[in-house]
């Protein structure tokens, strides 16, 4: 069973509020910058930033004495009648990844959507990387039902070593990650309880490590990537919904079962 329990909310000493200062703003495109790797064309201005908190939207940042080390840019959104919650972007510096940043971060987030009378927030990530898999799915109570092909374009390599070993014209492929803010898994996550998941009805396996694969054999990773696609839609199409993931260390993979 993979693991449910989030992480501590102590374990990195970081403060939690919301970011309004320019200086802060720009803080929030140097993180940008370092951690994603993406070209200036690419990078959220501040601009952006600003203006969605005039729209309702909102960022919040995770200060080490003073200093910001990773944030969650929060938008407002519409479906029907339902404003929602669009998390379009999270980064941890790299000095302060797997020390519980992003989990406070993210809970942080959930805090305020529901105090602002929200109760569901989206946002989209890589069906290739484990890491950002067992972190929504296991550690979030995320359930994905939509699967986004060539999301934003395609060669959407953004990491040098990876696209100079020939990692290039890759889809941008995204999983869209839904958040029920109020769903049994996600209160008992909130609360650090497990939530027990029965045997999946079905999987969908990922490479171990897809980024040494890009680097080693970008053929190969494209070919994965477009059996993954495959299989995710043929799932999905069924009217199953991936729910957990996996984290073995030669087969991890995706967690399906039937819709309840």
């Amino acid at each position: 069973m993979p693991d449910a329990v989030p992480s501590s909310p102590t374990a990195a000493e970081v403060e939690i509020r919301e970011v309004s200062s320019i200086d802060e703003y720009d803080a929030c495109i140097r993180l940008q910058r370092e951690v994603f790797g993406l070209p200036d064309l690419e990078i959220s201005p501040r601009r952006h930033l600003i203006v969605s908190r005039a729209a309702g939207g909102w960022t919040l940042a995770a200060f080490n004495k003073g200093t910001i080390v990773g944030f969650v840019h929060h938008l407002a959104a519409v479906r029907g009648d339902e404003i929602f919650g669009y998390s379009h972007m999270m980064a941890v510096a790299a000095d302060f990844q797997n020390h519980g940043v992003g989990a406070r971060l993210k809970w942080a987030q959930r805090a305020r959507a529901l105090a602002e009378g929200r109760d569901f927030i989206k946002w989209t990530f890589e069906p290739m990387r484990g890491r950002n898999a067992h972190f929504n799915l296991n550690r979030l109570g995320v359930v994905i039902r939509d699967y986004a092909v060539n999301f934003y374009g395609t060669d959407y390599v953004t990491n040098p070593v990876e696209k100079n070993a020939g990692a290039n014209g890759m889809d941008s492929d995204r999983l869209f990650a839904s958040w029920d803010l109020r769903s049994p898994r996600v209160e008992a996550f909130a609360a650090r309880q497990n939530y027990a998941l029965p045997k999946a009805d079905a999987t969908v396996e990922i490479p171990p490590d897809f980024a040494i694969l890009l680097k080693s054999n970008p053929a190969t990773a494209k070919r994965e990537q477009l059996r993954v696609r495959e299989e995710f839609l043929a799932l999905l199409g069924a009217g199953m919904v991936c729910r957990a993931f996996d984290r073995n260390a030669t087969r991890p993979g995706y967690w399906f079962y039937r819709e309840e």
